[in-house]
C-alpha cells in the first residue's frame, strides 16, 4: 500500500520551513503531526494491501442494502442491549422476529430479512435499548430520510427504485479556465414563498449559472438536517439527501445536468459537528454521549447547540470518511467546502481568538486529531476522485491546510480568503469614502498565504443572514425599496451601485486561485436571508430569490447582472484568478487610486466619491492599449463618461519611465488591455 504521506518527514518540514520561514521554531510540532497523521493510517488500515478508499466503504457494509435472497441490515451500536427493526411490518412495536443480533464484540448488529419483509419507499427506524434507558433512532447510515407532514416525525425509508438512475454525463475533466463558484441553496432558489426543489434548480438555475460564466456551483444544505432554519448545518443524516428538495434521483439528475453544463458540483460537507436531536441524529444514539463524540463538555458545542465528534476513534474515522466516499460514489459530487474547520481544529473553536501570533497554531489548544482526520480526507478523496477538488472553510489562517498531504501539508486543493469580506464589510459599515485607505485596501485584497492556493469573495451567504446586511443593502439601505427603477433619481443608489462593481471587481482582479458569490448577489439581491422560524411566524419571505428583478429592465438590478457577466467573461478570456499575485503600479491614497497589473491587463480604481481625475498618471509598460472593460459604462448604471473607443497610448517622461495618462471618473474601475499588434 502506497501511503499518500512525505517519505522523508523531516525533509517535508525543511520545505515548508522554506516556504514560510515563521513555522521554524515549530519544526518538531510539524513533524509530530505528520507521523500522527501516518500513524493513524496505519491503526485504521494495517498492513493490509487494501487502502484508504477500500477502508472509506462503510456505507456498503453498514445501513440497508438489498440482496439476492432478501435484505441485510447491520448497525454499529456498542452499548445496546437490543435493536430492533420498526415499520409496518411489526406494527411500529418491538417484535422478536425483526431482532438484531449482535455479531461482534466491537457492537456491530445484524439482521436478514426476506425480501417480502420490505419494500420500496417503506418507512422503517430502530428500537434501541441500552442499561437504564430505550428510545426511537433513526439508523446511522440511513440513505433516505423523510418527515411524516402531519406528525412531523422522520423516519428511514427504503429506497430502492426498480431502476437504478442512468447517468448521461461524466464529471467535468477540469474547471474551464479559472475556478468561479456559484454558491447556492436549493430550498431557497425559487421566487415562490416555499421550499425550492432539486428538479426546479436543474431546470430555472443552472442555465443562470452557466450563462452567468460560473463553472462551479457550491450547494448547501445537501444532507438531511431536522430544522431547516438550520440552514443545513445540523445535520442529522449524513448519508441522506435532504428529502425536503426531493428524491435521490432528482439530486442525481441536477448533478448529471450540470455536468453536461460543464459545470462542477461541490457539496458544503458538515463534519465539523452534528445535530444535538437524539431521536432524529447521532446524539446518544446508542444511550451513550460518546459514541460518536467526545464525552462530557468536550462533546458539546455551546454557541451552536450542537455534539462534537472524537476524531481519535476509529470507528468515526470509518463513518466520517466513508461519509466523503459516499458522496463521490452515488451521487458523483466533484468535491466539498469542509464546514468550520476552525471549529474542528481547536478545543476553542476559534471563539473569539483573533490569531495574531503563530504560537496560536502549535499550542495545546489544537486538535490534532482533528488535523489528522482532514489530512485523511483529503487524500482519500483524491484517490477515490483524482480530479475532485476540496476547500477548507478556515478563519484562523492555520498554516499547511492548502499544502498537500504528501508535502507535510492537510491537503486541502484551497482555502477561503475569509478576511476579505469581513473587511468589505467593516469599510462599508464604519468608514466614509473619502476616508477609504486604499493602502490598507490593497493589502487586505492580496493578503493570503503565498504557497496556498485561496478562493477570494466580497459576501458569500455569512454576510447575507437575517442581523447583519449584504453589501448591496449596506450601501444602498432603504431607498434599495423605492429608487431602484431607472426611472427614478437617487444619489444613495448610483453611490451603492458604483461601489459595488468596484468592490467585486477588485476582489476578483486581485484573487489567488479561485472566486466565489453566493446566488443573488451578483445582481444585488435587496434581502437577507432569513428561513422560516418562530421568531418570523415561520414565514418563507426572506427563504428565496427574487430572480425577477435581474430580468425586469426598469430595475436597475440588471444593471449589476450585466457587469457580473461582462467581469466574468473577462476573467475567463483573460485567465485570471490564475494563482499569480496582481502588481502594483500605482496607490495614492489621497486621489484614493489603485492600479495593478494582472493577466497581462491593467485594472485602475478610483474610489474617490467626488474628484474625477483627468491625465491621472499611470506607470504602465510600454504601448499602446484600449478599454475592455468600464464600470460606468451606461449598460451597467454607469454614467458613460469614459471613451472606450479610444486607444490610449504610452508616454515617456524625462527619465524614461513609461505611463498612461487616463481620465478616471470618480467611483469608476477601467481595465484595459494591450491593443491589437501592439502586444
Amino acid at each position: 500500500m502506497s501511503l499518500p504521506f512525505p517519505e522523508n518527514i523531516a525533509q517535508a518540514v525543511e520545505q515548508r520551513i522554506q516556504a514560510d520561514s515563521l513555522l521554524a521554531p515549530y519544526r518538531q510540532v510539524l513533524e509530530r503531526r505528520i507521523s500522527k497523521t501516518s500513524d493513524t493510517l496505519q491503526r485504521l488500515v494495517g498492513h493490509k494491501e487494501t487502502g484508504l478508499a477500500d477502508f472509506a466503504s462503510g456505507h456498503e457494509y453498514f445501513g440497508l442494502h438489498k440482496t439476492d435472497s432478501g435484505w441485510v441490515f447491520r448497525e454499529w451500536a456498542p452499548n445496546a442491549l437490543s435493536i430492533h427493526l420498526l415499520g409496518d411490518f411489526s406494527n411500529w412495536q418491538p417484535n422478536d422476529a425483526f431482532a438484531l443480533k449482535r455479531i461482534s464484540q466491537d457492537g456491530t448488529w445484524e439482521i436478514f430479512l426476506e425480501k417480502q419483509a420490505l419494500h420500496h419507499e417503506a418507512l422503517y427506524c430502530l428500537h434501541i435499548t441500552w442499561p437504564g434507558g430505550q428510545g426511537r433512532r433513526i439508523p446511522a447510515w440511513a440513505r433516505r430520510v423523510v418527515q411524516d407532514e402531519r406528525t412531523l416525525i422522520f423516519n428511514a425509508q427504503v429506497w430502492k427504485p426498480e431502476s437504478p438512475y442512468i447517468w448521461n454525463h461524466s464529471r467535468p475533466a477540469s474547471t474551464d479556465g479559472p475556478l468561479l463558484i456559484y454558491e447556492a441553496h436549493v430550498g431557497m432558489a425559487q421566487e415562490a414563498q416555499g421550499i425550492g426543489s432539486f428538479r426546479q434548480f436543474a431546470d430555472t438555475v443552472l442555465p443562470r449559472v452557466k450563462e452567468g460564466g460560473y463553472n462551479a456551483i457550491q450547494l448547501m444544505a445537501v444532507a438531511e438536517h431536522p430544522y431547516y432554519a438550520s440552514f443545513g448545518y445540523q445535520v442529522a443524516n449524513f448519508f441522506a439527501c435532504s428529502s425536503r428538495f426531493g428524491t435521490p434521483e432528482e439530486l442525481k439528475a441536477l448533478v448529471d445536468k450540470a455536468h453536461g453544463l460543464g459545470i462542477m458540483v461541490f457539496m458544503d460537507l458538515v463534519h465539523s459537528h452534528a445535530v444535538n436531536n437524539e431521536n432524529e441524529g447521532l446524539s446518544r444514539f446508542d444511550g451513550t454521549e460518546h459514541q460518536y463524540f467526545h464525552q462530557g463538555a468536550r462533546g458539546r458545542h455551546e454557541a451552536w447547540n450542537s455534539r462534537l465528534f472524537d476524531y481519535a476513534k476509529p470507528q468515526v474515522l470509518h463513518f466520517l470518511l466513508s461519509n466523503c466516499r459516499f458522496w463521490l460514489d452515488e451521487y458523483r459530487i466533484d468535491g466539498f467546502r469542509f464546514d468550520g474547520v476552525t471549529s474542528m481544529i481547536y478545543l476553542h473553536h476559534g471563539l473569539g481568538r483573533a490569531f495574531t501570533k503563530y504560537d496560536e497554531y502549535f499550542n495545546s489548544s489544537v486538535d490534532e486529531d482533528a488535523l489528522a482526520y482532514l489530512s485523511l480526507a483529503n487524500a482519500l478523496v483524491h484517490e477515490v476522485c483524482p480530479g475532485a477538488l476540496t476547500i477548507a472553510e478556515d478563519v484562523s489562517g492555520m498554516p499547511g491546510l492548502a499544502v498537500p498531504v504528501e508535502q507535510g501539508g492537510t491537503g486541502f486543493d484551497f482555502r477561503f480568503a475569509m478576511g476579505l469580506p469581513d473587511y468589505w464589510i467593516k469599510l462599508t459599515k464604519d468608514t466614509p469614502d473619502e476616508a477609504w485607505p486604499t493602502g490598507e485596501l490593497w493589502h487586505e485584497l492580496n493578503n493570503r498565504r503565498h504557497d496556498e492556493k485561496s478562493i477570494s469573495y466580497a459576501e458569500s451567504h455569512d454576510q447575507a443572514l437575517v442581523g447583519d446586511q449584504t453589501l448591496i443593502f449596506r450601501l444602498i439601505g432603504a431607498d434599495i425599496y423605492e429608487k431602484m427603477s431607472v426611472l427614478d433619481q437617487s444619489l444613495k443608489v448610483d453611490r451603492g451601485i458604483a461601489l459595488h462593481k468596484m468592490i467585486r471587481l477588485a476582489t476578483l482582479a486581485t484573487a489567488g486561485h479561485g472566486y466565489l458569490n453566493f446566488m443573488g448577489n451578483e445582481f444585488g439581491h435587496p434581502e437577507w436571508i432569513d428561513f422560516p422560524r418562530q421568531g418570523n411566524n415561520w414565514s418563507y419571505q426572506y427563504a428565496r430569490r427574487q430572480w425577477s428583478l435581474a430580468n425586469d429592465g426598469l430595475l436597475r438590478y440588471r444593471h449589476l447582472d450585466e457587469f457580473d457577466r461582462a467581469m466574468l467573461a473577462l476573467a475567463r478570456k483573460n485567465g485570471f484568478p490564475d494563482g499569480r499575485f496582481a502588481y502594483l503600479l500605482l496607490e495614492d491614497n489621497s486621489a484614493k487610486v489603485l492600479a495593478f497589473l494582472r493577466a497581462g491587463l491593467i485594472f485602475a480604481f478610483n474610489f474617490h466619491p467626488e474628484k474625477s481625475h483627468q491625465h491621472f498618471k499611470i506607470p504602465a509598460p510600454p504601448g499602446d492599449y484600449k478599454v475592455v472593460l468600464d464600470t460606468d459604462e451606461t449598460v451597467f448604471g454607469g454614467f458613460g463618461r469614459q471613451d472606450t473607443g479610444l486607444v490610449h497610448h504610452c508616454l515617456t517622461d524625462d527619465i524614461h519611465r513609461h505611463y498612461l495618462s487616463l481620465y478616471l471618473p470618480t467611483r469608476t474601475s477601467v481595465v484595459l488591455e494591450a491593443a491589437p499588434g501592439k502586444r
